[in-house]
């Protein structure tokens, strides 16, 4: 009889405690690590703290040399270099100290300004006795909520994980597309439609259509507006106003929110809104939606054969049963990494817009998923380029379906009649029922389709046209749509 698994880890039973050895509980800080690291940078903790100092010591280097507060030294070059190389040099000491704080503090942004207070307590060596940082301590933090510093960080480190991380998988994703479309362009494919043979199109041209769609959401992520503000406990300024009555504390807040880069948010409660970033995941998740359908588009190509795994660009993962078998694995891990991302993205952008009154902590929560919601999503773009960098167009595969599918052209016959009967041709009537009678439910070949076309009593140029048309040419403007979406923007003009 086998151990029961949960008393596998009691404590007198001997297994190893994986926990105690720092073993990753998600997967992108485990297996998929390498493809999401640089988000580390941004949307860790470690990075969320070093952003908070960084808005922390502008903060301070803002005020003073704006000589806001009476009485307060002006910096020299040297002491604003010593404070701004506290977020540049922002280490694994760092780190540690900050955790040391604050088990002591319970609070993470009163620890950053205690970090930032002792490092000017430490600026005497390196700047000489007569620097005038330590005895600074109580202009960091000044006239500043938490959420003051934190929707600064939050915004500086979701801007450089889109600018940095997002966009340019996005960007790789739609590159590939492109390429694929112009590579396709030519390719004539039987088109799907509810699942049936349909008018033909070409295989680039249905790429065009993912790479137009994707680009438009990658526009749209381009264009975001990266909300923030700085102005106290309700959004008043109220201790600001009371403190130094004589200071413009809008256009103070404004120019240094400006100057960090972002865009000033001057009517707020205690919070900035958090509109933005609910605008900004919900066009990252519809971009992931456009992206999943490409994933399950790819998926049934392949399983149709109109795409062939090049297993010696991608690898192969196959069956650990059926040798025969090659899995087209990275479709497969895109589909289901866009819908986490999706479902992480939709609650962000659900909750971030509610906060209780003046405040609440919910989103204090909230916004520590972000960093996991864009992972998953850059996880899914780097499998699908890996999984297009990994299939052949079969355009032998799909000529066999476009001849053995020459009902398709009762379409083109059918609007041909149309047209003939409009210009005076007699003998027309009735084109749909007609066509329906000649190809639903039937086989219909080249000689069926060419025998009931001579039938018709068409003038001979249209009857030539339809003579000579057959499924795989029958692709109308597809070609020239596929490179549509190679200019500039993808558009058509």
């Amino acid at each position: 009889m086998s151990a029961d698994w949960s008393s596998l880890f009691s404590p007198n039973h001997g297994y190893a405690d994986l926990a105690a050895h720092g073993e990753p509980l998600s997967p992108l800080d485990g297996r998929y690590r390498s493809a999401v690291a640089p988000l580390a940078n941004h949307l860790s903790e470690a990075g969320l703290n070093r952003a908070r100092v960084h808005v922390e010591i502008e903060w301070l280097i803002h005020l003073l040399d704006h000589r806001v507060l009476p009485g307060a030294p002006m910096l020299t070059d040297a002491e604003r270099e010593y404070l701004r190389a506290l977020p540049r040099d922002f280490s694994e000491a760092h780190i540690a100290r900050l955790a040391e704080f604050e088990a002591v503090t319970r609070h993470d942004v009163k620890a950053v300004e205690y970090l930032i207070g002792e490092h000017l307590a430490n600026a005497a060596p390196a700047l000489g006795e007569e620097s005038s940082l330590p005895g600074l301590r109580e202009v960091v933090h000044i006239f500043c909520t938490s959420e003051d510093i934190n929707n600064l960080a939050y915004a500086l480190t979701i801007k450089a994980a889109i600018e940095q991380g997002w966009l340019p998988a996005a960007r790789a994703l739609e590159d590939r597309l492109l390429r694929l479309a112009e590579a396709g362009a030519d390719v004539p494919m039987l088109a799907h439609t509810h699942g049936q043979p349909a008018t033909p199109v070409t295989i680039g041209k249905e790429m065009a259509v993912f790479a137009r769609r994707f680009a438009r959401q990658i526009a749209r992520v381009e264009a975001t507006e990266y909300l923030g503000k700085i102005n106290g406990a309700t959004g008043t300024w109220a201790a600001h106003v009371v403190s130094v009555p004589g200071a413009d504390w809008p256009r103070i807040a404004k120019a240094f929110v400006e100057g960090l880069g972002l865009t000033w948010n001057p009517i707020t409660t205690q919070i900035e809104s958090h509109d933005w970033q609910a605008e900004l995941y919900s066009d990252v998740a519809r971009a992931g939606r456009i992206a999943h359908n490409l994933a399950t588009d790819c998926w049934t190509y392949i399983s149709m054969g109109y795409f062939h795994q090049n297993l010696a660009a991608q690898g192969s993962t196959g069956s650990s049963t059926m040798p025969h078998k090659v899995n087209p694995i990275r479709f497969e891990n895109a589909e289901a990494n866009l819908e986490v991302s999706a479902a992480l993205l939709d609650s962000l952008a659900a909750t971030l817009v509610t906060s209780r009154m003046q405040r609440d902590l919910t989103d204090s929560t909230t916004q520590r998923n972000i960093g996991v919601a864009l992972g998953h999503s850059i996880l899914a773009y780097d499998n699908l380029v890996r999984g297009l960098d990994g299939v052949d167009i079969n355009a032998a595969r799909m000529a066999e379906d476009l001849n053995a599918n020459w009902a398709v052209l009762g379409e083109a016959v059918q609007q041909a009649m149309r047209a003939a009967a409009i210009a005076g041709a007699t003998g027309m009537a009735n084109p749909y029922e007609r066509l329906k009678e000649l190809t639903r439910g039937h086989e219909v070949g080249a000689e069926e389709m060419h025998g009931f076309i001579a039938g018709l009593g068409l003038p001979a140029e249209v009857e030539e046209r339809l003579l000579d048309l057959e499924p795989a040419s029958y692709i109308g403007l597809s070609p020239e749509i596929a490179r549509w979406a190679q200019r500039a923007g993808t558009n058509a003009d």
